[in-house]
């Protein structure tokens, strides 16, 4: 069953008939959430369940960003609280790894019965002290190994609760003075920088199903295009220096980084290597454009989306759910 190479947003709690047609007509390969989608859980499961009744797939990847700290698009009444990535890595080394997973397993457990499949965590970026707070204490540590192994454990954890992660921001967005959300970052290191420190979390992680690109400029690299729209990025870094396979997304193409029209940007991500595009505000008439750069998604593209939904378990690692909240609670107390 054909799908467009595309993740899409919708504009609020419901889908209106509008947009229903609109995706059952186009078919995006997913789709992903915003807390303006979010209210009780009874209607995020109502909104999830009309969203793959539009595509006519079951598995249809439903994406949000849970991350915890100020990343969190579910909170409080319905949902906790999460820590930051940092408080992680704050926490005596001994318990570091344990409670990174154990809190990637509690957030796959609150996704997976609202039908989120996908959770766009980890970061693996590694944060620069002259870098932009938009990474910050979303970072797990200030070295590629702690974050690489913290990493990891929230990718399991994830996994193991029957959601996918989505390790981020590929090649690494610590360096970038700018928050790409604004305008777009340069980054001036060297190869040989940028291949010791940015890089090796992803490296270390390249097995995990799928990743997010940066919208961000390496002069090292290629000094005219961010890493989501480059060629010589995607081949020189993502699937060479990193050797990542997995199935790659770009950052949202509504972001100010980005500049041209949507068709545009959506067609020369898709180029540079990008597998599918990912838009994310619910404006029905961006989404019109960018599914004109879109096309349909196909070829190698495609394979990595099956095997990205294949590594989603038949059935979930086993969870004590009220014990895993108290063993959680005490270690962050």
């Amino acid at each position: 069953m054909s799908a467009s190479a595309a993740i899409l947003g919708c504009s609020g709690l419901e889908l209106t008939a509008e947009e229903r047609a609109f995706f059952r007509d186009v078919r995006p390969w997913g789709f992903i959430l915003f807390g303006r989608n979010i209210d009780t859980p009874d209607q995020v499961r109502r909104l999830t369940a009309a969203l793959r009744e539009t595509v006519g797939r079951e598995n249809a990847p439903i994406l949000i960003d849970q991350e915890g700290g100020r990343i969190q698009r579910l909170g409080p009444p319905h949902w906790r609280t999460y820590p930051t990535g940092r408080a992680y890595g704050q926490l005596p080394a001994g318990r570091r790894r344990e409670m990174t997973r154990l809190g990637a397993r509690l957030i796959a457990h609150d996704l997976a019965q609202l039908g989120i499949n996908v959770d766009c965590v980890p970061v693996l970026d590694v944060p620069d002290p002259q870098g932009h707070e938009i990474i910050g204490d979303r970072a797990y540590g200030d070295t590629p190994e702690d974050v690489a192994l913290l990493g990891r454990a929230a990718c399991e954890g994830l996994i193991a609760g029957g959601v996918l992660p989505v390790v981020k921001h590929i090649p690494g967005h610590g360096r970038a003075r700018a928050d790409s959300h604004l305008e777009l970052p340069v980054v001036e290191a060297s190869f040989a920088e940028l291949n010791a420190r940015d890089f090796a979390p992803f490296r270390a992680l390249s097995d995990m199903p799928m990743a997010m690109t940066a919208h961000v400029i390496y002069t090292a690299v290629d000094a005219a295009q961010s890493a989501t729209t480059s060629e010589v990025v995607f081949e020189k870094v993502i699937r060479g220096a990193i050797g990542f396979d997995g199935l790659v997304m770009c950052d949202d193409l509504s972001m100010k980084a980005l500049s041209g029209p949507l068709e545009a940007r959506a067609a020369l991500s898709l180029a540079a290597g990008c597998d599918v595009v990912l838009h994310c505000n619910g404006d029905l008439a961006e989404m019109r454009a960018v599914i004109g750069g879109a096309g349909e998604l196909g070829g190698r593209a495609a394979e990595r989306a099956r095997a990205a939904l294949s590594r989603i378990p038949g059935t979930p690692e086993p969870l004590d759910h009220a014990e895993a909240v108290a063993r959680f609670e005490e270690a962050f107390r």
